[in-house]
């Protein structure tokens, strides 16, 4: 079993759950997210006022996936992720190995749980 974490651009959103669903990728968890990696913020005008914003809104996915689940749900993401305008931006993947699962409502675990 392993536990995805991926950083997307906000509006990727949609596409992204799209291509999971293709692949019948079903579960998934998001959660807003602020940060910079490479971008390292942008330069914007209010007021009159130029102030520099370090921190991009980005979201953020978690999903649990057997591991014969793992390189298809990569996969949709990077399809679904990515913006074709050759930028810097479109966010990152991780992988994590899942130690255990429990599904509270009837106690199954393992991958019986995912």
């Amino acid at each position: 079993m392993k536990y995805v974490i991926a950083i997307i651009r906000p509006e990727r959103l949609e596409e992204v759950k799209h291509e999971l669903q293709k692949v019948e990728v079903n579960r998934l968890t998001v959660s807003s997210a602020s940060g910079y990696g490479e971008q390292k913020g942008h330069l914007e005008v209010y007021r009159s006022l130029e102030l520099e914003v370090n921190l991009l809104e980005k979201l953020r996915l978690d999903i649990a996936v057997n591991d014969d689940f793992l390189q298809p749900t990569i996969e949709a993401i990077k399809r679904g992720a990515k913006t074709n305008t050759g930028c810097i931006g479109d966010g990152k993947i991780f992988v994590l190995p899942l130690e255990d699962v429990i599904r509270i409502r009837t106690g199954e675990t393992g991958s019986d749980a995912i």
